[in-house]
């Protein structure tokens, strides 16, 4: 059946500029496509929030995801008009250049696509309305601080999640950190909710810190958590 079928003609423009069953006039259906596929591209990336992003700008990766298809069909499938592809690359990088231009025009625009700088932790501890506002988790965030070295939120001044998706993270002086809650796995599984020695004990929710006598059971006056587990008191080593 292979042997059967039509051959294809090289280099029949016909062919290479416009499929069989279609006329010029469906290249307008071509910039209606791009327009409304990019503006909903946009609105899933703004959606799935900045650690999909993570090292691109949501506008870098729109335009790789928009073209990428576009661009590999029409390399080697013989069936895929180039004209209709010529369109879809104008549009694209043409919407790109726009929407760009759009988030300098208007700042609020820029903040609400693709995000501004989030405080995550303030002087040991957790934000937990902008956590959670992020959809991130605490098994990220502290995911993120272990590979910068950190033993405990005690030596975090402040630590903001970027619009790239990055954490930026800002330490105390080793003289200056206060005793905070472990960040280590180990350390968290170790958490309980009646202590078994007074002293001071990190919330393993928020970080806040507070003295518990042996056994009392307490609940975290910053978020209502009721899992304690003993503070960290050691020194960060850059």
């Amino acid at each position: 059946m292979l042997f059967l079928a039509e051959p294809v003609i090289p280099f029949d423009w016909h062919r290479m500029l416009f499929t069989a069953n279609t006329s010029p006039i469906f290249l307008l259906e071509v910039v209606f496509r791009c327009v409304a596929t990019y503006i909903v591209l946009l609105g899933a990336l703004r959606v799935t929030g900045r650690r999909g992003v993570r090292q691109l700008s949501i506008f870098e990766l729109s335009i790789i995801l928009a073209l990428g298809s576009a661009a590999g069909d029409t390399m080697f499938y013989d069936d895929t008009p180039l004209l209709p592809v010529l369109v879809v690359f104008g549009m694209v990088s043409g919407m790109y250049w726009f929407f760009n231009r759009l988030t300098e025009w208007f700042p609020r625009f820029s903040d609400w696509l693709e995000g501004k700088p989030v405080l995550l932790i303030e002087d040991g501890r957790i934000n937990m309305k902008n956590l959670n506002n992020l959809n991130l988790t605490q098994k990220e965030l502290f995911g993120e601080l272990r590979q910068q070295q950190v033993a405990h939120l005690g030596q975090v001044c402040r630590a903001y999640m970027e619009a790239t998706g990055d954490l930026s993270a800002y330490f105390f002086a080793p003289d200056d950190a206060a005793p905070g809650l472990p960040i280590w796995p180990e350390r968290l599984a170790a958490s309980r909710h009646r202590v078994e020695a007074g002293g001071p004990h990190a919330c393993c929710k928020c970080g806040h810190v507070q003295e518990l006598a042996r056994g009392e059971a307490a609940s975290c006056p910053t978020c209502q958590a009721h899992e304690w587990v003993p503070v960290c008191n050691s020194k960060r080593e850059a």
